[in-house]
């Protein structure tokens, strides 16, 4: 695929972009170059090959999930300035 000057100009309308007449030639140059690579990266043969998250074959090594406190529920309630039935109460903020 190969992108024409007024295409380029387009893409550059659309997008909000102010494109000097020198910058959008060598814009769609780039473009043309981006589209070429795409091209060569679809002709690759891809049969046989299976989709990956990561380019490296790793595990993430996780922490055990564990309570590393005691329960402190009860601290906190004592020192918030509103509790109700174990719930925090806060000021109305939309009315």
């Amino acid at each position: 695929m190969s992108l024409s000057l007024d295409q380029v100009q387009r893409i550059a309308e659309l997008a909000r972009i102010e494109l000097a007449p020198g910058e959008a030639e060598r814009t769609r140059g780039q473009l043309n170059g981006i589209f070429t690579l795409i091209e060569e990266m679809q002709a690759a043969n891809t049969a046989g090959v299976e989709p990956m998250a990561h380019a490296q074959d790793v595990a993430q090594r996780l922490r055990e999930d564990r309570v590393a406190e005691g329960d402190r529920h009860a601290d906190f309630q004592k020192i918030a300035p509103e509790v109700e039935a174990g719930l925090y109460l806060v000021p109305k903020v939309i009315e």
